[in-house]
């Protein structure tokens, strides 16, 4: 890969001139290069404290301690961090732009300092950055890329008002990323949500196009709908979502309404077997999601399938 090479201060200034001498003036174009240049000059790789090395304020991803996490801790007890961290300067310290994993990875691991590539950024540069840094990994929860959407599409809407040309930040948001601009909307709509209901929706209890559509309930439905589920044991289906949202657009969704709604049966309903999980958790003794339950479960179920089966061969062979 060809390394980039800022133009030195005597091009810049020689850029600078031009613009001046030109009837176009610096335009928004120029500027962006113009920072891109000062921010390229300004960067530097320096060994950091991890106490010196602050969260990014209202974080939306969660470091979460799984499989990928614990190949990033070997990772950096064999080889040490191959990639720098990014921050920039706030305070005393540094707030960190990207690495929050690599940095709960040291602090297990009893490392007390990380490269770090220090940049200078605006807010809105150290948003974008935030967000482009983290949004593409796999197993990003709904609730993490709507936060993360919508302080991007701020970010990016805040921009364009300094550069003086306010362009369809939602078309700029959805160009750089691998969500359509319908989508990115969607995605934004969750967190419209009341915390239960999103949480939800992350435990994958609710699928994703009917969150979407109950995410236009007003909060006090909303928590009425959690009372409904938990009553009736199931969640909405799209076209339940879809009425629920209708009805309530025309002021005729009550309590009662809203449970004929939920009872009403569902496309390719199949019968399921629930179980209270605290009478789970008393057998397990730890905290799993719902997919590493239910992998537990039947791998459980299997085990115990393939002992029947062993001791009716045993009694079988007498």
């Amino acid at each position: 890969m060809t390394k980039k090479i800022a133009p030195s201060a005597a091009d810049m200034a020689d850029i600078l001139l031009s613009a001046e001498k030109s009837d176009k003036g610096i335009t928004p174009t120029l500027k962006t290069k113009i920072k891109e240049n000062n921010t390229m000059q300004n960067e530097k790789i320096l060994s950091l404290p991890l106490s010196k090395l602050a969260a990014f304020e209202n974080h939306p991803f969660q470091v979460k301690q799984d499989d990928d996490f614990q190949k990033l801790v070997d990772s950096i007890k064999e080889n040490g961090i191959l990639i720098p961290a990014v921050a920039r300067p706030k305070g005393d310290g540094y707030e960190l732009i990207a690495g929050h994993r690599r940095k709960f990875a040291c602090q297990i691991i009893g490392v007390e300092t990380m490269p770090v590539l220090v940049r200078e950024l605006t807010n809105e540069q150290a948003v974008i950055a935030m967000v482009d840094s983290n949004v593409q990994r796999e197993n990003i929860l709904p609730s993490e890329k709507a936060f993360a959407y919508k302080m991007k599409l701020e970010a990016i809407k805040n921009s364009g008002a300094q550069l003086g040309h306010l362009q369809k930040s939602r078309d700029i948001l959805a160009k750089n990323s691998e969500d359509s601009r319908e989508q990115v909307r969607r995605f934004i709509r969750l967190i419209e949500l009341i915390p239960q209901l999103l949480k939800m929706v992350d435990e994958k209890q609710i699928a994703f196009n009917p969150a979407v559509e109950l995410s236009y309930l007003p909060k006090d439905q909303q928590t009425m709908l959690l009372s409904a589920m938990e009553a009736e044991q199931s969640s909405p289906s799209l076209s339940q979502a879809q009425k629920l949202k209708a009805m309530s657009a025309k002021g005729k969704l009550t309590e009662d309404s809203m449970f004929e709604v939920m009872r009403e049966p569902k496309a390719n309903q199949k019968e399921q077997v629930r179980i209270p999980y605290d009478k789970i958790k008393a057998i397990i003794k730890r905290d799993l999601t719902p997919k590493e339950l239910e992998d537990f479960i039947l791998k459980a179920v299997t085990d115990y399938q393939k002992k029947l089966v062993r001791q009716q061969q045993n009694r079988d062979a007498r």
